[in-house]
């Protein structure tokens, strides 16, 4: 016990020596020091700062408010907040001083003063770290601009091959879509080119100066779609970065979130996706904080959301709110007159990426290649045209550079093989009336059977909602 004790004071003594001799190390090294007490007057100045102050010996400064001596001086601040100023710059008449603050505090922890040294007396002391900041700082900016490049678009229309009358109305309604600034949905099969019309629709917009952050819903874990989208705040939940971390809302604000294979979202993120869209607001993982966002949404699938939402898979009123303006992307086989021009461009990729001559298509290839179902599009065909590219040096690509490469017969088109069977036609106004009780049946469930509310999620009137409900002879089906 006795030597926990001594041991106690002779540590004690050891800290207050080292504090003693601390400031007089560092009172010998600066350029000037004062100390001043809790009412900001001085208590103490050193004969050095007295000759870099010019004072002369003889005029009192003890006693005075430390801005009667030193105006520039922020001393008062360090007393009245009991924060530090770690490093500064203050001037004194025609000169300017490094300076550090630091509070004096008694063993309570209460604030009895404070104490000021001058670091240096002149500023080209400082050259180095101010030209080390520099490089920093510009380090940061040049990776910010090359981050901020890698998020613009890297796609436009003309690179949406095609003159077919299909793809003429696809690029018409993409450059109406980039003017109206409004949510966009695009539909279409897989390899359809839905990416680069998102790209292609940012880059033309008035957002086109801004971030366009893409997220492959599918290619997200379930479990961390929500951080990935609306940020985390630190230390939100076990494992979480302890420096947060920002959601795509967030990387894209000012600008384009491209939402792909929107329809593979779970119905749990659906409900704060659509408060995002709806409100323009999102709340990190962990924090009680609304931040707002200004964030324009692309969203693309390739399944059929309607039969999703019949399913109950898909949110309608999520549904609707991204169907505001849709464009359908036609399949390949829809669109064949573009199965040479697309040819042609993929090839000339596909040379420049190899490093080898370019190759061209004999009209026996174009035959069997327009004979093809292609269920992956253009995509599909880019695998073809460079497996056939790998797999022979010939400069014109013939039938029997693909004939194992292509899928077999039975994946051919009716053209060829007369194997698919015509697809029934229906009357319009079929079709019309049966599109749109699937339409009200949506939103009725989507809003627990309230006509009014349905109303609105359709976007309709309510006495126009009880019209339809009795030409479509759906009224029996509505709850009274």
């Amino acid at each position: 016990m006795r030597d926990s004790i001594d041991f106690m004071v002779g540590a004690e003594a050891v800290y207050q020596q080292a504090v003693s001799s601390l400031f007089a190390v560092f009172e010998d090294l600066c350029e000037g020091a004062v100390a001043v007490d809790a009412r900001a007057r001085i208590v103490w100045i050193s004969d050095k700062y007295r000759v870099l102050l010019g004072l002369p010996e003889d005029q009192p400064v003890i006693g005075r408010d430390v801005e009667e001596v030193i105006p520039s001086s922020l001393l008062r601040q360090v007393v009245e907040t009991g924060r530090p100023i770690l490093l500064d710059i203050m001037q004194f008449g025609e000169r300017w001083f490094v300076v550090t603050r630091m509070p004096l505090k008694d063993p309570d922890d209460t604030v009895t003063g404070a104490i000021g040294f001058v670091l240096f007396d002149r500023l080209d002391y400082l050259k180095p770290i101010i030209t080390k900041v520099t490089q920093l700082q510009n380090e940061l900016a040049s990776a910010r601009r090359e981050l901020a490049m890698q998020r613009r678009a890297k796609y436009t229309l003309s690179q949406f091959v095609g003159t077919s009358p299909a793809i003429r109305e696809v690029k018409r309604q993409a450059r109406r879509a980039a003017q109206l600034d409004t949510t966009v949905m695009l539909l279409g099969e897989t390899g359809t080119g839905k990416e680069l019309l998102a790209h292609a629709i940012h880059g033309t917009s008035a957002r086109a100066n801004r971030s366009l952050v893409s997220v492959n819903v599918a290619a997200i874990p379930e479990t961390l779609l929500e951080a990935e989208f609306f940020g985390v705040v630190p230390g939100a939940y076990t494992g979480a970065d302890r420096k947060g971390r920002e959601g795509k809302f967030k990387l894209a604000d000012g600008g384009t979130l491209f939402l792909d294979e929107i329809g593979e979202m779970p119905l749990h993120v659906q409900a704060k996706l659509l408060r995002a869209l709806q409100e323009q607001e999102i709340e990190p993982l962990g924090s009680d904080r609304i931040v707002n966002v200004d964030v324009r949404v692309i969203a693309a699938t390739s399944r059929d959301l309607q039969k999703l939402v019949h399913e109950g898979k898909f949110r309608a009123d999520l549904y609707y709110r991204l169907n505001v303006l849709p464009i359908e992307l036609p399949p390949l086989r829809d669109r064949l007159s573009d199965l040479e021009p697309l040819s042609e461009i993929v090839l000339e990729q596909v040379a420049a990426r190899m490093g080898t001559h370019h190759r061209d298509l004999t009209p026996a290839a174009l035959d069997l290649l327009g004979s093809c179902d292609w269920p992956g599009n253009v995509r599909e065909l880019r695998n073809v045209l460079e497996r056939a590219c790998a797999l022979t040096d010939a400069a014109h690509l013939d039938a029997k550079d693909f004939a194992a490469i292509l899928p077999t017969r039975a994946m051919r088109t009716a053209r060829a093989t007369g194997s698919r069977e015509a697809r029934p036609v229906r009357p319009l106004a079929d079709a019309v009336a049966e599109t749109e009780r699937a339409a009200i049946r949506a939103a009725l469930d989507a809003a627990g059977g309230k006509k009014v509310s349905a109303a609105k999620l359709l976007g309709i009137s309510r006495a126009k909602l009880y019209d339809k409900l009795e030409k479509l002879e759906l009224v029996s089906e509505i709850p009274t």
